[in-house]
């Protein structure tokens, strides 16, 4: 039976493999054996078929995300696991996938992302908050400049304009921009913490 669950597991793998672009409702049909009627009894178009894929995926990597926290004994520990992840996440995505989002749907992936509570941001600031209060972080520090911050350095490591994938590895990047910033942020405590627990941002894929 082809339900709406599956139609959206199925999309969202061929959008994440080869673009939303190039991907249309006859691919979908195609890949489901299924009929045009079928996608339509669930989704109004193409667009509400991408928004909820992007709801979905939203709503797994929050919760993947919460795992990892609670999973972790440290800040450093969970930041480290959490950027494997996302790291992990980059290698496995087609970029076009979420460039094809911004120049064809612009704000979809922000509305998507504020319908899920902001996770990225709100759980830094948890993590910010948690390392304070142990020590970890340096206790003037502002958590929602920080917040940002990380977000801000985190799309950075995926601009391949700036950055070209060749001349650049993932793990370059990471210890000269994001190790750093980590770095400045700690008390003596976080510095050793860090120093202890920096294979965790060596990313092997």
């Amino acid at each position: 039976m082809i339900t709406k669950e599956l139609i959206i597991e199925t999309a969202t793998k061929l959008f994440m493999q080869h673009g939303v672009k190039t991907i249309t409702i006859d691919r979908i049909v195609k890949e489901l054996r299924t009929s045009k009627r079928t996608i339509y009894s669930h989704f109004e178009d193409k667009l509400s078929l991408l928004t909820a894929c992007l709801d979905v995926y939203n709503t797994k990597v929050r919760a993947e995300n919460e795992e990892v926290i609670k999973a972790s004994e440290n800040v450093i520990e969970a930041m480290g696991h959490l950027h494997q992840k996302i790291v992990r996440r980059s290698h496995q995505i087609n970029p076009n996938f979420f460039g094809d989002i911004i120049h064809y749907y612009p704000g979809l992936l922000h509305e998507s992302y504020k319908r899920n509570g902001n996770y990225a941001h709100q759980q830094l600031i948890y993590l910010a908050d948690a390392g304070i209060k142990d020590g970890i972080f340096q206790k003037d520090m502002d958590v929602e400049v920080v917040g940002k911050t990380v977000l801000t350095l985190l799309k950075l490591l995926k601009d391949t304009e700036q950055f070209p994938v060749l001349e650049f590895s993932k793990e370059r990047l990471t210890f000269g921009i994001m190790v750093p910033y980590l770095r400045g942020l700690c008390t003596e405590k976080g510095i050793k913490l860090l120093h202890i627990q920096e294979e965790l941002f060596r990313v092997q894929i």
